[in-house]
């Protein structure tokens, strides 16, 4: 079972993407969790991402797709897995082809007003990561943190303005990998509103047919 999730930040499609890997032994795989394990490692590849992130620069095509290559050939991957954030252009889906064999992709759509409504009414406790939302995890006490009682944050991802121009570099690079892929026959669309039990389920239909 070899799936990518598309979908705009605050989506959920990691939650589900947690979800379904949960379910199928299989390793749910992001870039940028693959960037900080090879850093981290200080692996060949490693070296040459923390360079380029150190000086400001995007990481190129050309490396991201060896890292990703390389992280698709280790054991865990033989009986599937999930990408998420990876490819993110045309370029990247096309040399993705080459090495792997996706059996679908999934896209979770979501208005951007929700989107803005959940990303900018999170809370972070900045000392413990601990994260709250004003409408569906709300603290005991607004705006402080539940076990410290210390001042909660908006992170400045989080932050309406912020929020709005993710959401248009999302659009930027993914509108051609939505026709990339709905040409193919492979793409399915998944109302990410509902509630999560929801789309889950939504979701499980798509990957029982596919």
């Amino acid at each position: 079972m070899q799936l990518i999730f598309l979908g705009p930040p605050g989506a959920g499609k990691g939650t589900m993407a947690t979800r379904v890997a949960e379910d199928h032994d299989i390793p749910h795989i992001s870039t940028g969790d693959i960037f900080r394990y090879n850093i981290n490692n200080q692996t060949e590849l490693g070296l040459q991402v923390k360079s380029i992130l150190d000086s400001g620069e995007l990481v190129p095509d050309d490396l991201t797709i060896d890292l990703v290559r390389d992280r698709l050939s280790q054991e865990d991957c033989a009986n599937g897995f999930i990408l998420d954030g990876f490819p993110r252009t045309i370029a990247q889906a096309e040399a993705l082809q080459s090495f792997s064999n996706i059996l679908c992709v999934l896209n979770f759509s979501i208005p951007d007003e929700i989107i803005v409504k959940r990303l900018s009414g999170r809370r972070v406790h900045k000392t413990s990561g601990r994260t709250y939302h004003v409408l569906h995890n709300p603290p005991k006490v607004p705006g402080k943190d539940d076990v410290t009682g210390e001042e909660l944050i908006v992170r400045s991802d989080d932050q309406v303005d912020s929020i709005r121009k993710r959401l248009a570099v999302y659009y930027e690079q993914t509108a051609p990998l939505k026709e990339f892929y709905r040409n193919k026959g492979m793409l399915h669309e998944i109302d990410a509103t509902p509630s999560p039990e929801e789309v889950y389920e939504s979701m499980k239909k798509i990957l029982k047919d596919a």
